[in-house]
């Protein structure tokens, strides 16, 4: 008898690391649907964490009042977390979708599992002192156990659920786990639980549900994701950096990253053109080229016009894009089959760090970056990454900054050009028209002063001539702000963050 009662001690101890683990995956999960939605990861997180904890005070709180049955309540928490950790993905998307109260949403169910989670050690504690009544050493090792299940939900997220299941298949299959959690509790301890037939057919059934919901999870993405998008989605995938989706309507082909548009097939060119052959313009020679960013192959198809060119080297983080542009048909059609150039070398691999390993200088230098959403990429739009950036351009070269929009994000437009002016570069801003994104804007960058109108354009284009080349460095007056209202972009202080989600807050 003594050793049976350990054995369930024991078993009860297991349950915590695996309860502990599939809990702060919900949290994470809940942090990330809401970055990937909302923007501003910073801030997602920081909700959630703050919420989190207070509503497992609160469940601490309220486990003083649960005085009898404390298995049945046992197993109703497990079952409970699992079934709205189960769901929270396609929750969290539905709501986003057709209801104007996401957030609203998101803190329900941060509340509702924090609740429950805060009711577990209290109930356990109480549970397993009834079999081994030493206080001291119970509490020290359900805390271990806690602690040490918490560590490894929060590691395997974002190494190896996310990148293999994605949002919807990794709260299903938490949720799975769950409620395994509690049908062995329920059979292991049928004996103490006074509802047990209940309990017992309510996780079966929410068992088989979370099944069928992460087999077919893929199907149940698709038509929840395909809410958010205008067009037909024909390609989705979650990569351990991004979320990749491409739709199509008729000829236009688009593709998203994290949900924020990178190029519409109709229209791109404009973009490209503008992004590539200002800077290519701007410094006699050209013979090597340095794209950050750019995995789509579009600044590269552009770059390789030109015969001058010797070496273009791509350096882009995500090896599953760069892939998918050059394998998809249709992709590689519109790049001219650029990332399967001779003249092109690709590296994968973050482009701060890259710049920070090698001693090569460029002729040109493109930097094609995702617009500053979150801190990661703000950080390749601070002083440091243009004063390490503009270290491996030559005296003669040039370089082009992808800079956001100079009317739907002014502030972000002109902190991003004052930033790399404050380094002692001349800079000379320009737009473009682009139909799929509205006006567009970039920095052109050199060590000398430049004359943007003796300009020539020397390669084939769709959009660009001479007529136009003059128009893109004009702006209007409600497209310029007086530089002294901003301030610049560092490591320390994001500011060009903040100044981009308020513009994105603004136009939602």
């Amino acid at each position: 008898m003594v050793k049976e009662k350990q054995f369930n001690v024991r078993l009860l101890m297991l349950t915590t690391l695996l309860i502990s683990g599939c809990s702060i995956i919900y949290e994470v999960l809940i942090s990330s649907v809401s970055s990937y939605l909302l923007g501003d990861s910073i801030k997602q997180f920081s909700i959630t964490i703050g919420l989190y904890m207070s509503a497992m005070g609160i469940g601490s709180y309220l486990s003083r009042y649960l005085r009898r049955n404390l298995f049945d309540w046992f197993v109703f928490v497990e079952i409970g977390v699992g079934i709205i950790g189960g769901f929270t993905s396609m929750i969290l998307f539905v709501s986003y979708v057709h209801v104007q109260a996401y957030t609203l949403v998101m803190y329900f169910q941060i509340i509702a599992i924090g609740i429950l989670v805060g009711l577990e050690i209290p109930l356990l504690t109480r549970i397993i002192e009834e079999n081994n009544p030493n206080l001291r050493v119970n509490l020290s090792t359900l805390f271990s156990f806690d602690y040490i299940g918490g560590l490894i939900g929060s590691i395997a997220f974002p190494l190896l659920l996310l990148p293999q299941l994605g949002y919807f298949t990794t709260s299903f299959v938490t949720g799975c786990l769950n409620i395994i959690v509690a049908l062995i509790i329920v059979y292991q301890y049928k004996q103490q639980i006074k509802r047990f037939k209940i309990f017992s057919t309510i996780a079966i059934v929410s068992l088989g549900i979370m099944l069928v919901g992460a087999l077919f999870s893929e199907e149940i993405a698709s038509g929840v994701e395909g809410r958010l998008y205008r067009d037909q989605v024909i390609y989705s995938k979650q990569t351990p950096y991004q979320n990749i989706v491409m739709t199509k309507h008729k000829d236009d082909l688009r593709l998203f990253i994290d949900g924020n548009l990178q190029f519409s097939a109709m229209d791109e060119y404009r973009y490209h053109e503008c992004l590539v052959h200002i800077p290519m313009m701007a410094t006699p020679t050209r013979e090597k080229v340095l794209i950050l960013g750019g995995g789509d192959g579009l600044a590269a198809r552009e770059v390789l016009k030109y015969e001058d060119v010797q070496e273009v080297t791509l350096v882009d983080l995500d090896k599953e894009i760069v892939e998918l542009c050059k394998t998809n048909k249709e992709i590689s059609t519109l790049n001219k089959n650029a990332l399967s150039s001779e003249k092109l070398k690709i590296v994968n691999e973050d482009g701060y760090k890259y710049l920070e390993k090698v001693d090569e200088l460029y002729d040109v230098i493109i930097v094609d970056f995702p617009d500053p959403n979150n801190e990661t990429l703000n950080k390749l739009y601070t002083n440091v990454f243009y004063r390490l950036v503009t270290n491996h351009l030559k005296e003669t070269g040039a370089m082009s900054v992808q800079s956001t929009s100079p009317y739907y994000a002014k502030k972000a437009y002109w902190c991003i050009h004052k930033t790399i002016e404050q380094e002692g570069l001349e800079v000379v801003p320009y737009h473009v028209q682009v139909p799929s994104f509205g006006d567009w804007g970039f920095q052109l960058v050199t060590k000398h002063p430049v004359d943007v109108k003796n300009f020539k354009l020397e390669s084939s284009t769709q959009f660009l001539n001479e007529e136009t080349l003059e128009r893109l460095f004009i702006f209007s007056k409600d497209e310029i702000i007086d530089k002294e209202q901003i301030e610049t972009n560092t490591l320390s202080s994001p500011k060009l963050m903040s100044y981009y989600l308020e513009a994105v807050k603004e136009w939602r």
